[in-house]
């Protein structure tokens, strides 16, 4: 595996684990609550303005990866999709990138 390719999984990995231990403190606290949740993340004006950038990079990044699995019928990068609303763009990005540059065959 290349070097880049051990940064991406790095990166998808710390992208997964890092922001899930503040969603696990949270849940901790409050339950699995999602509308609790996602009043939360647009309680202000900085919060609400992340929550925008976060859902429009999620976004933007199924609308490429639907389009290049569509090109190059790398169907595995799919499963960035669901990484990406699932856990967050800081994993889905660097998982794509990661699956995208593996080896052709």
């Amino acid at each position: 595996m290349s070097p880049l390719r051990m940064v991406y999984l790095g990166l998808a990995i710390w992208g997964a684990v890092h922001p899930m231990t503040y969603f696990a403190t949270w849940i901790a606290e409050h339950g699995p609550d999602l509308p609790t949740m996602v009043a939360a993340w647009k309680i202000n004006a900085a919060t609400t303005g992340l929550y925008w950038d976060l859902v429009i990079s999620a976004v933007a990044l199924t609308i490429w990866i639907v389009a290049e699995v569509a090109v190059r019928r790398n169907w595995l990068s799919l499963v960035a999709i669901p990484a990406t609303f699932l856990i967050g763009v800081s994993c889905g990005l660097p998982l794509y990138l990661f699956l995208r540059t593996r080896p052709v065959r």
